[in-house]
């Protein structure tokens, strides 16, 4: 998959637990560790925005695209 998620990095930047962060948003620590480790299928806008206001920050400073290693689009 070419989209990663960055959100171990903006928690660690923030010295905020799986835990802290699971309250803070709403989910189960069980799916934020599937959107941690990049194994989520999809990510609703409403859980995103709320990300988002959690950490104060942008949606690109959480998901980013990079090429595949074959350099198909």
């Amino acid at each position: 998959m070419a989209i990663i998620v960055d959100l171990d990095v903006e928690l660690a930047k923030r010295k905020m637990s799986v835990g802290e962060f699971a309250d803070a948003i709403g989910i189960t620590v069980a799916n934020v560790a599937v959107l941690k480790n990049g194994r989520a299928k999809a990510v609703r806008f409403t859980t995103l925005d709320t990300i988002c206001r959690v950490l104060r920050c942008q949606p690109g400073d959480i998901l980013r695209w990079v090429p595949d290693e074959d350099g198909s689009p």
